[in-house]
Formats: structure tokens, sequence, C-alpha cells
């Protein structure tokens, strides 16, 4: 089974991050994160990433009919390796770190293991999961498992307020901000982020934790893409706010959900509150719209914003 936050390896040194859980046809639905030029492995953005593709490995860009949209796709008879987050923490968590980046993983999940927090539920992604992070790596966990990411949520909130690790502080959430080029001021970033306790810092490191559940709403519907908009609405259930993709049901006359598949907006607003949100509007097979944000990797112009 792959899942999203699993990455995915091909014979040509190219390593995928899965984003959908199952396959489509076949493939497993992924985007470009790394490749080999001349035996160094180098992160690459999505425009870099498309225009390698499109140079040389053109098979693996794909248009998913189930989604309307475009992004990369493997075979499963193509990849040679398959990078699994849950396996590698348990892993990591048995052995003797060989590095800082190591050492503080081992320090986080010391601090969220005491607490109570079952982490047999979660694994460690990004730079980590395929052995490539630097000095200055943040730390990426993942959770399985709803109610134990909320639960983590609350320790790292509580293990903040008894300083045994830390909030951002200006630096780091401006660094945070210029890499998520979001789309409105950065005191409003802030404001939404510091309510969501789903990031923080041990030993000056940057650690976030995400949610990695397959929405049951999603399979076996297609969508169509009916053009660009910007409305508000009222949040009338917040249930999957964390979940990828995000969604958030809410009171409009003609738009049913907010749908997000950009860590940016996860968590973004709650139950009763009042939101903007710029993104593609889509139709299913039975008439339903929803409007999803992050139809690309950037989200350029797309946000969810509580109207404060």
């Amino acid at each position: 089974m792959y899942r999203a936050k699993d990455f995915i390896e091909t014979a040509e040194g190219l390593i995928f991050a899965v984003v959908v859980e199952g396959q489509e046809n076949g493939k497993v639905l992924c985007f470009l994160r790394y490749l080999c030029l001349a035996g160094v492995w180098r992160k690459v953005d999505t425009a870099l990433a498309n225009q390698h593709l499109e140079q040389y490995c053109p098979q693996y860009l794909h248009y998913s009919a189930l989604l309307d949209a475009h992004l990369h796709a493997v075979p499963s008879a193509a990849i040679v390796r398959h990078y699994q987050p849950q396996k590698l923490l348990q892993r990591l968590l048995a052995e003797e770190p060989g590095d800082p980046v190591l050492a503080d993983l081992h320090k986080l999940c010391g601090l969220l293991r005491s607490n109570g927090l079952d982490l047999s539920r979660f694994g460690v992604t990004g730079s980590l999961l395929v052995g490539m992070q630097k000095h200055s790596s943040d730390i990426d966990l993942v959770c399985y498992e709803r109610g134990e990411f909320h639960r983590a949520r609350n320790i790292v909130q509580a293990l903040i307020a008894e300083d045994r690790c830390q909030a951002l502080n200006d630096e780091d959430w401006l660094e945070a901000y210029q890499r998520r080029a979001c789309d409105f001021a950065f005191d409003e970033y802030v404001w939404h982020e510091q309510r969501k306790y789903n990031k923080g810092m041990i030993n000056g490191r940057k650690f976030d934790l995400s949610l990695a559940v397959a929405d049951p709403e999603a399979q076996d519907k297609s969508y169509r893409k009916l053009g660009f908009i910007t409305i508000d609405a009222e949040v009338c259930e917040d249930q999957f706010s964390f979940d990828y993709p995000a969604r958030f049901a809410i009171k409009h006359p003609q738009v049913d959900s907010v749908v997000c598949f950009t860590a940016t907006y996860n968590g973004q607003a709650q139950i009763g509150e009042r939101i903007r949100v710029a993104g593609q509007l889509e139709v299913d097979q039975d008439g339903v719209q929803r409007i999803v944000v992050g139809s690309n990797r950037e989200a350029i112009g797309e946000f969810i914003k509580v109207i404060r």
C-alpha cells in the first residue's frame, strides 16, 4: 500500500513524494522531490521537477482524471524502492542517533512518548525518510490516526507552556512564511499558525506534525473544474481540517465544502468561524460543488483565511 507522505524511487535516480493513497490505473500519484545529477542528490521545486521530467522522463508526467489535475505518476512496476515513514521511525528510534538531526528526533519522540503518545501510529517523512538530512534540516512527523494526531498537538501545546520545547520565534515564522509563499500578510499567517500547535522547536530545530488519513469521501469520485472563484462562508464542520487533503464543510448556497491539498492551510479554520476562500471550483458527477485550494503545489493566488 502506497500512502500520502511515503516516498518512492525509480531506476532513473528520481525520488517522488506520494500525494494520494492507493493507485490510479496502476500508477502511484506523486510529485518529484529529489533527483540524482552527476551522482549527487538534489531537492527540486515544482518548476525544475516538471522541466526535468519533460526533458528526460516524460512518461512520469500525468493527468489525473480522478483529480482533474496535472501531477506526476509512477507505475508500480517502475518503483525500485519504497520509503515508508512508519517503519523507518521505529528503526531510527531503536538505533543510536548518528547525527544531530537524529539526536533531536530521539529527544522529541522521548518527550512525546513520556506524555503518553503512541509512537507506533507515527512515521518520519521529509529529508530524514530518504536519508538526505542536513545539519539544518527540520523534523517532519506524520501520524496515521486522527485521535492520536490531536493528542500530539495537545502535548506540544503543554510542552511549550512548560518550556520543554519552544514555540517558533519571529525569525522562525518569517522563514516558514517565505518558504510557504502564503497569499496574505505575515501577521495574518502567524495568527493562523500559532493556534494550530502542529509546529515547534526542539534544541533550536523546527519540527512539524502532519496527519495522513485517507478521505473515505474521496473514493470513486471524479471532479471537473469550473474555474477560479473566491467566496465567503461559515465553517459548519472542522473534523477533517488537518487531514490530507484537509476538508471543511461550509454553509454556502452554492458550494458544499472546501478541500485543501497544501499543508499551509491545514487546520486553518474552526467550526463557527467565517472564512474567505480562493481556489478552483469543482463539481462531481452528482452535481455537488467544492472549492479546491492547492490545485498546484505552490497554490499561488489560492488561500483559506479566517475573517476576523
